[in-house]
């Protein structure tokens, strides 16, 4: 029984492997997924078992991503003990992670587009979100800035990160729109202070 547990869990994980690099490289229109499972070495059935369908697939290789990133940001933020400074390094991690190349295409143009824009909001939530909400109740409780709704600044701070991220991704070059990018949050992010 064990076995056969160890064995599913590894077609699964190749399966969002093998469908990720897809995605990414094709977008989600343009990815076959007779051409994901012949990579595989599986059966469309297998897949339709585990996924139910491509959309089913692509909404696992989106929770993938964007568990990745929530992870990207954690790290980062961690980097510091300084309330402030953890807060800028997780907004700067969001928007690197968001913009790589693994990452763009599922998590900024497809997932919204072929999921829609609900059920990408409510996985942004249970991740790099999350994360913001959580950080921004800590400073709030060490009195860090004024008082303000920490919904309310959760939803704006994300939505400009999102919105840079998107942004970013367009420019010629990311390194530079990523640095204004950062002074502009670090002044919003000043603004708050007490």
């Amino acid at each position: 029984m064990k076995k056969n547990r160890e064995e599913t869990d590894e077609t699964i994980r190749k399966l969002i492997a093998i469908a990720r690099r897809h995605f990414t490289e094709k977008g989600y229109a343009d990815s076959a997924l007779e051409e994901i499972v012949s990579e595989a070495m599986l059966t469309r059935g297998a897949l339709y078992h585990h996924f139910g369908n491509k959309k089913g697939l692509f909404h696992v290789v989106l929770e993938a991503v964007q568990k990745e990133v929530a992870e990207q940001v954690e790290a980062e933020a961690s980097q510091s003990d300084d309330v402030w400074e953890q807060l800028l390094f997780g907004c700067r991690a969001f928007v690197k992670a968001a913009v790589e190349p693994r990452s763009q295409r599922i998590l900024l143009i497809d997932g919204p587009a072929v999921l829609g824009w609900d059920v990408w909001r409510k996985m942004d939530q249970q991740h790099s979100m999350r994360l913001l909400r959580g950080q921004l109740q800590i400073m709030k409780e060490q009195g860090c800035f004024r008082p303000a709704s920490i919904e309310a600044m959760t939803h704006f701070v994300s939505g400009a990160l999102n919105e840079s991220a998107l942004w970013i991704a367009q420019m010629p070059d990311q390194r530079q729109a990523l640095e204004e990018t950062m002074t502009v949050i670090a002044l919003l992010v000043e603004g708050l202070k007490r």
